[in-house]
This record gives structure tokens, sequence and C-alpha cells, in this order.
């Protein structure tokens, strides 16, 4: 007599966390609360030590000590470091110095609490401090900044988490894992068979989400200027700011969507490329990392190997 034993399904719960919704998936149904913990933990750690809306994170203290030296945590040493790298990788098209321009655009509080149209005028932008000005000894952990520098480690520190979240929970049960954070998501240990499905979408809260593609390792992470939008003085503004300008990046690309090793990695990438504009299909070339771009016109490039498009799965979505 011979038989079958059925592969149960990933088991999957979701939440509201960090302005956005936490999707976590495990392969095996039993270790769900394991992994949930992990997640739940990782999450609270990062909000404490990377939130500008909260004037208790360690974020809020270290801007607010700008032109001072002072002592950061290991976890905020390790978000600032991913930052910096993320700076030098691009050559500053992404670079956590932007605080004061985002702040100025009016994101000065949570996305749920800003106001969708704002009547006060939009001031002139300016540039980024710049990377480059921040003294940081790792050994350390001493950070000098210049003065009336804000710090907004924002992507970088929720892609960060991403990874982190996937790691520890995949050791901590030993089955597959995967956790998305609104656009940044990351797997570890085994994936189901046949890959993770991912579904892409310019808004991962969307009823209806696009094509899909299938992960077996590594990290996805979408970028857009389509969902984390809000109008002030009749201009219609969205979160990603180009340093060089402290305006919001030109619109020519509604979502991109990397593939890499790593969430901080994918996610440094896609929003170089929003920056980059014209310049983000030479860049990211360059980087040999899949990736697919759509247009705001709908029009879609692949690059790095992308697959075709395939039909619907079930998570994704942009930041």
């Amino acid at each position: 007599m011979t038989g079958t034993t059925a592969t149960p399904s990933p088991a999957r719960i979701a939440f509201p966390a960090l302005g956005t919704t936490a999707v976590l998936l495990v392969t095996d149904p039993r270790a769900l609360p394991v992994a949930e913990a992990v997640l739940r933990a990782e999450l609270t750690a990062v909000d404490l030590t990377c939130s500008r809306f909260r004037p208790d994170s360690e974020l809020t203290r270290v801007n607010l000590d700008a032109g001072a030296r002072t002592m950061v945590s290991p976890r905020f040493a390790e978000a600032l470091q991913a930052a910096l790298r993320a700076a030098r990788l691009t050559a500053g098209a992404v670079d956590p110095t932007v605080g004061n321009a985002v702040i100025a655009l009016g994101y000065d509080r949570t996305f749920a609490s800003l106001r969708p149209d704002d009547a006060r005028p939009v001031p002139v932008g300016r540039p980024a401090a710049g990377w480059r000005l921040i003294d940081f000894d790792a050994r350390t952990r001493r950070l000098r900044m210049p003065p009336h520098t804000r710090l907004d480690l924002g992507a970088t520190a929720k892609a960060l988490t991403s990874d982190r979240a996937a790691e520890r929970a995949a050791r901590a049960t030993g089955c597959g894992v995967l956790v998305s954070l609104g656009g940044d998501l990351s797997t570890a240990g085994p994936a189901p068979e046949g890959g993770w499905r991912i579904a892409l979408a310019d808004d991962h809260s969307a009823a209806v989400h696009g094509p899909a593609v299938a992960v077996t390792e590594g990290a996805l992470a979408t970028s857009g200027v389509g969902v984390r939008t809000w109008r002030r003085a009749g201009r219609t503004l969205h979160h990603i700011v180009d340093p060089a300008t402290g305006e919001p990046a030109p619109a020519v690309w509604r979502t991109v969507t990397v593939a890499a090793a790593a969430c901080v990695d994918a996610n440094t990438a896609g929003t170089a490329a929003i920056v980059l504009g014209d310049g983000a299909l030479d860049w990211l070339r360059s980087t040999a990392l899949p990736a697919r771009l759509v247009r705001v016109d709908g029009t879609v490039v692949r690059l790095g190997g992308w697959p075709p498009d395939a039909p619907p799965a079930t998570t994704g979505g942009s930041r």
C-alpha cells in the first residue's frame, strides 16, 4: 500500500506596524507563535530605536544632540551603518541626512496623521547636509553630526528589520520564514515547494495585486511614489526625497522592485532608482540586480534577468 503526505500550506498572520502592514508566513504552521514573537520583538526594538515620530526614540535624542559627540546603542549603530553603506553604494542618492527636507515638505508626523491637503506653501528645497559629514566610529559607537542636521533612517531601518526578523525567526523555528513590512520583504530558511509566490502591486494593501514572482531565497523590495503622497499648496508631494535638491524625486518611475540577497540591498537599489529617474537604468545595470521598473504611464522595464510577468499571487506592494 502506498500513499502520499500532504505538505501543509504556509501559515500567515498580518497586523499594523511601523505605519504599514507586517506580514509573516511560515512553512510550518506550528511555528507561527514563536516566529510572531520574534517579529514583534524586532518591530518594538526598531520603533524605539529609529522612529522619528517618537519623542522617546534614540533617533530623536541623536537628532537633538546634532553638533555634539554622543554614544549610540549597538542597534542604532547597526541601523546607521546600513544607512551609511546605502549612501556610499548609491553615491549619495540614498542619504540619511534628508531629515530636515522631509520635515520641511510636511512629513513631520506619522503618515496617518498628515493633513491630506495642506494649504501652507512648500518651502524652497535645500540639499541635504550630506552623509560624508557624519563622523561615526563604529568601534566606539561615537557619533557626531553637523549642527542642525536631522537623520531619517526610514526605509533602510525597515528593510534591516525585515532581514533581522526573518533570520531570527528561521533560527528559532527551524522552518522557512517570510517577513514583509510594506514593500520590504525578506525570506530565510527553506522555502515552500515552488518558492514563495509574491504579488507585485503599487500598494501592498490593495485588494487586487498585479503579476507574481516566485522567490526561493533572498529578498525583494518595492519603492514607489504613488502611495505615500499628500498635497500642499495645490502640489502633490511624495516621501522619497532627492538629497541633492531636498525636493521629492521626479516622478519618472511609479514603482521599482529589486531582488537581492538582503532586503537592505534591494531597498537601497529601489530607492536609488526612484531618485535617479532617467539615470536609473544604467545604474541598475551596473549592479546586475534583477529589477522591474514601472513608468508613470504603466510601461514596464525588466533588467538583470527579471522574469516575464506571471498571474497574481498573495503578497507584495510598495511602501
